[in-house]
């Protein structure tokens, strides 16, 4: 799982959620810190309305909660959906010898920009913020 903070930058610098089952997410509410939430069907659905997206948390498993909207939510994006973000700019993935990973994408002009972090997900998402920076 990626760091909240990366989370927060990703979302600030526009990336858009769009819910689906198995994605995970936190709601930014005192009360409710350090608690991950997953996309299920039978626990947390994605109910669509006019108005917005809404999470509806079903039956006894969280059992104080109603529903959020979309907004209320911090989506914290898995290693797989931070690659696939990054889409043909992706490179490479490699690891040293300190245990530090390296993202590799490729900037419109074909130069390589890299990004690192001690956990995978990390390093794609400081990866993937910048690609959002450079817009």
């Amino acid at each position: 799982m990626i760091d909240l903070d990366l989370a927060r930058a990703l979302r600030d610098a526009g990336l858009r959620w769009t819910p689906l089952a198995g994605d995970q997410f936190t709601i930014e509410a005192p009360d409710l810190a350090g608690e991950v939430f997953t996309l299920s069907e039978m626990t947390v659905e994605a109910r669509e309305y006019p108005t917005g997206t809404i999470l509806g948390f079903n039956g006894t498993t969280e059992w104080a909660l109603d529903s959020v909207s979309l907004e209320q939510a911090l989506w914290l994006p898995r290693e797989d959906q931070l690659r696939d973000l990054l889409g043909g700019a992706f490179r490479s993935l490699e690891r040293d010898d300190d245990g530090i990973f390296w993202v590799s994408v490729a900037e419109g002009d074909g130069e390589p920009r890299t990004a690192a972090a001690r956990d995978a997900a990390d390093a794609y998402a400081h990866a993937l913020l910048a690609e959002l920076a450079a817009g």
